[in-house]
């Protein structure tokens, strides 16, 4: 009898064992009391796994196992994230094609997982980056534009000018694209996007059915984010533009001393251009406060707790409830 555990002999030869067996392998449509458990998706944008996957995976596959022992048909699958910027950019880096690298960083981490014991049913695993795959999300855009649910606008993205490429927040460290540390900067850009909000009332309705926690639902809830309110226009003093302001409290508006707008609104754009001028050193400051605004990412933006900072335009709007002047400012936290 061995004195002491030695894995590299003891797990390899039982896992070589399982995988030859199938055991892990699930027949759907033969499942006496089948059980699913699934997690997220790796991405293979680096070329193997790390701590961090682990420390995310070895509680479901737990899950997984608990249940197997407990005599369920688990269905515990696997795939990859592998279609998208991570993936794209890492090949980038190592001057490759995407197809090359992702199907060598797969490989390796299909490997990774199986010596790490996962009980995952390898038969049935997807590769987002495959043919097989993407059709069905090329098929799901079209029945979503051809029913009036996807449309394009302009939102600004990271963007890196070094790689000429837009950026994940993940990718970009203090200010700086992660791979050539250019400077990163907020870009305009037209993008397709989901109506979502269409069916923001259908989604808070329906977490009453979910047997979920309470703080889930909570969290769910500020995600969805729905709410009732006005738009207010305002026109602007000394030009032919106007500014609308949407509020949840249409009766403040009797109270209100400022407007705010954000670094990327059109009216800031034409301020900073000089293309409206007030006073050019208010122009001049606004221009200097869009540009550092654009270095920051959304999340930096909207931090909870951070000063509140701005650039008054030099030009006023009227609150046509009371006759009043408004200053209008710029701020990030808009």
């Amino acid at each position: 009898m061995q004195s002491s555990y030695d894995p590299t002999s003891v797990e390899a030869k039982w896992q070589e064992r399982f995988e030859k067996e199938d055991i892990f392998n699930i027949d759907l449509n033969d499942a006496k009391d089948p059980y699913y458990t699934f997690g997220m998706f790796p991405y293979p944008s680096g070329d193997r796994l790390h701590v961090g996957h682990w420390y995310t995976y070895a509680p479901a596959d737990s899950v997984a196992r608990f249940y197997r022992m407990n005599g369920k048909d688990v269905f515990s699958p696997m795939g990859f994230d592998a279609f998208g910027l991570p993936a794209e950019n890492y090949a980038i880096k190592k001057g490759v094609h995407p197809s090359v690298s992702i199907k060598e960083n797969v490989g390796t981490m299909i490997e990774q997982f199986k010596k790490m014991g996962c009980m995952y049913d390898w038969s049935k695993s997807v590769n987002t980056s495959s043919p097989e795959y993407y059709r069905w999300t090329q098929w799901l855009f079209l029945q979503m534009y051809r029913n009036g649910l996807a449309y394009k606008k302009e939102a600004t993205v990271n963007f890196c000018e070094g790689c000429k490429t837009v950026l994940a927040n993940e990718q970009v460290w203090d200010g700086n694209c992660e791979r050539c540390d250019s400077e990163v900067i907020q870009k305009p850009l037209e993008q397709w996007f989901w109506k979502i909000t269409d069916y923001a009332q259908k989604l808070l309705d329906n977490l009453e059915e979910l047997d979920w926690p309470k703080k889930t639902k909570i969290m769910q809830r500020n995600w969805i984010g729905r709410k009732e309110g006005i738009n207010i226009t305002y026109e602007i003093q000394g030009s032919d533009e106007s500014v609308t302001c949407f509020t949840t409290r249409p009766d403040t508006n009797f109270g209100a001393t400022f407007i705010v707008l954000a670094p990327d609104h059109p009216f800031a754009t034409l301020v900073a251009n000089e293309e409206l001028v007030a006073d050019k050193k208010n122009c001049k400051e606004v221009a200097k406060y869009v540009k550092k605004a654009q270095k920051k990412t959304e999340l930096e933006r909207l931090e909870d707790g951070r000063k509140k900072t701005g650039a008054f335009t030099g030009f006023y709007a009227l609150n046509n409830l009371n006759g009043k002047k408004l200053p209008i400012w710029v701020g990030d936290f808009v």
